[in-house]
């Protein structure tokens, strides 16, 4: 997409705002820095986690990582792009909110070994918390391949409801994989408990 396409984008659909900075109970989510793409690369350089995204391709190194944090910081792209960090900064994975077309999407991945923490619902679920305040009346859009229960249960305890199924191209497998998509609108939101 060029510069001048996604500009009109921007003028055409409301946005949330700027990136904020957020913070949980264990958590900090904040703008991405180019200092966090050897821990990108080394999160997505792992093909458990990449095979459960579509637009991520194998191998992923430390370039790919650069070139996707240079495009984040460009302000061209409307959304938030979040790093999930611990206490002392470390890059766990990543939380966005993303306009494809007219609609918002949720996105989400966590390096391999912060699994299982419940990390992922509490850091969707304040993501989604400060967009609803600043986009009241504005449905996510999300969805998970069918093997990743994980992700789907996420979405499921947040109030997210299926709204279609199909195949998509998986770059990462190098082949069509289910899909299952999901919607949630603000009044369905369920805000978790925190751990």
């Amino acid at each position: 997409m060029t510069a001048a396409v996604l500009s009109q984008v921007t003028k055409q659909a409301p946005t949330p705002g700027p990136c904020p900075v957020i913070t949980t109970r264990r958590l900090v989510l904040r703008p991405h820095r180019l200092s966090d793409a050897d821990a990108i690369a080394q999160s997505l350089g792992d093909f458990k986690v990449s095979r459960m995204l579509a637009r991520v391709p194998q191998p992923y190194d430390r370039q790919d990582a650069l070139d996707w944090l240079v495009l984040q910081a460009s302000g061209l792209l409307p959304g938030w792009s979040l790093a999930i960090t611990s206490g002392d900064d470390v890059h766990l994975g990543v939380v966005a909110t993303e306009l494809r077309g007219s609609q918002w999407h949720l996105g989400f991945w966590l390096n391999r070994f912060y699994w299982d923490r419940g990390y992922m619902s509490e850091v969707a679920a304040a993501v989604l918390e400060r967009f609803f305040r600043r986009m009241p009346e504005t449905p996510v859009h999300s969805g998970a391949f069918a093997d990743n229960l994980a992700s789907l249960n996420v979405q499921r305890k947040l109030g997210f409801r299926i709204s279609g199924a199909g195949d998509v191209f998986n770059l990462a497998r190098n082949r069509m994989v289910p899909h299952i998509e999901t919607m949630l609108r603000p009044e369905d939101f369920r805000p978790v408990a925190r751990p």
